[in-house]
């Protein structure tokens, strides 16, 4: 039930971007800006999880938290949400999902005032 709610809140947050867009309320760099680096976060998520699953058989390099928490932070927060839910990964460690969430919030607020002073501008 949670998984599936996350997946639709990320999911959902993606797609209001794109429609604040069509509804003139923010500018194409904004959906764009989340689309990539969501996309880009979800395969960096996906190729962590290949490597943690290598690292049982052999020494490998691992994504450190710190580069998938600064991915989500700057605005790559719905792909690592849904990486996060679908590949099972980082699900389970308390301390990430916390900074992950502290992300995601952090992330909201500065899009919402980057947002609102960038309109008034125009």
């Amino acid at each position: 039930m949670i998984k599936k709610t996350l997946i639709t809140i990320a999911s959902l947050f993606i797609i209001f971007t794109w429609l604040a867009y069509t509804l003139n309320y923010t500018l194409i760099y904004v959906p764009i800006y989340i689309s990539v680096l969501s996309a880009l976060s979800f395969l960096v998520y996906a190729w962590d999880k290949r490597k943690a699953k290598q690292s049982v058989y052999k020494k490998v390099n691992r994504t450190p938290e710190r580069t998938l928490q600064l991915i989500a932070l700057f605005g790559g927060w719905p792909g690592a949400l849904i990486a996060q839910q679908l590949l099972r990964h980082k699900s389970q460690k308390k301390r990430f999902i916390i900074v992950l969430w502290l992300c995601i919030l952090i992330n909201i607020c500065i899009l919402g005032y980057a947002n609102h002073y960038f309109k008034t501008l125009l």
